[in-house]
């Protein structure tokens, strides 16, 4: 009933929120994009997104079928590979950044395992900026990050606003410069928080400096001050500054799947992992409780 190329087309759409990006990630025209959504619409007798010139979102309807969708590809790739009596194995390098933390990301990580149980999957947690180094100096095989706007490389996976966010009682004194809480260089957000005070011409100091996503949110949930961070992964116990704090806007961020060097022993399995994070993308805008 579920036409399977349709289905991922529809997952495409509902993680990047954009026909354009669905069709540049899966290779097609965006007529075909459009085709394939709209197939799928008439199969369901449902109205999957709702979309004008400016947006796109999904419908209650189409909320469900990220579910089904889902499961029907998993089902489909597990059928496929065990009638083609093939198994992957090898090392697989695989890096993550912080702000993936607390998301579902582990769920599509013990799927994987589970699936794919001779893959010696190794895990690295690291800066978005030090994985691209990382990967450049070829020590991984496969990075989930943020890149910077103007860089290409990367299969989109998701876009995100970046928000001020903080603790829900601190208030900020417009006479005193902004206290940040950030990571080390090279993280991607520090440097676009501090960019985006200086266009603005706002003073601003270091509150907290940590490497790991744990310390940054104690130390917001703290009130030492406030962070940038993508607003479709607020942690539990922060929320977004308000606009009349007088914070400038920061932009959007790119999620992106990037590939390192394909070794022999690698290059099936990460295609594979890739396969499983985009099908289950959506999952990572939820963070755990």
């Amino acid at each position: 009933m579920y036409d399977p190329s349709q289905l991922r087309t529809f997952l495409a759409v509902a993680q990047t929120l954009s026909f354009t990006q669905a069709a540049r990630r899966l290779g097609l025209r965006q007529s075909t994009v459009s085709q394939h959504v709209r197939r799928l619409e008439d199969a369901t007798g449902r109205q999957l997104f709702t979309r004008d010139t400016h947006s796109v979102e999904l419908t209650e309807d189409g909320d469900a079928m990220l579910v089904f969708a889902r499961r029907i590809l998993t089902a489909h790739e597990q059928a496929a590979a065990f009638f083609a009596g093939t198994r992957l194995g090898g090392r697989l390098r695989f890096g993550a950044s912080e702000d993936f933390v607390l998301t579902r990301l582990t769920d599509i990580l013990e799927t994987f395992r589970h699936d794919h149980p001779d893959v010696d999957l190794e895990l690295t947690v690291e800066l978005s900026g030090t994985l691209h180094e990382r990967l450049a100096a070829g020590k991984l095989d496969l990075v989930l990050a943020k890149r910077r706007p103007e860089d290409p490389r990367g299969e989109l996976v998701w876009q995100d606003d970046l928000v001020w966010i903080g603790s829900e009682r601190l208030r900020l004194d417009p006479e005193r410069p902004v206290p940040l809480i950030v990571y080390p260089p090279p993280g991607i957000t520090r440097a676009l928080a501090f960019e985006a005070l200086e266009r603005r011409g706002r003073a601003w100091r270091v509150a907290c400096t940590s490497g790991s996503l744990n310390g940054l949110v104690a130390a917001a949930r703290a009130g030492l001050g406030v962070m940038a961070h993508s607003r479709g992964l607020i942690p539990p116990g922060l929320a977004q500054v308000p606009d009349r704090a007088g914070l400038p806007e920061l932009g959007r961020v790119d999620f992106v799947l990037l590939h390192g060097e394909r070794r022999a022993d690698a290059q099936d399995a990460a295609d594979a992992l890739a396969a499983s994070i985009l099908a289950g993308g959506d999952r990572l805008h939820r963070t755990r409780r």
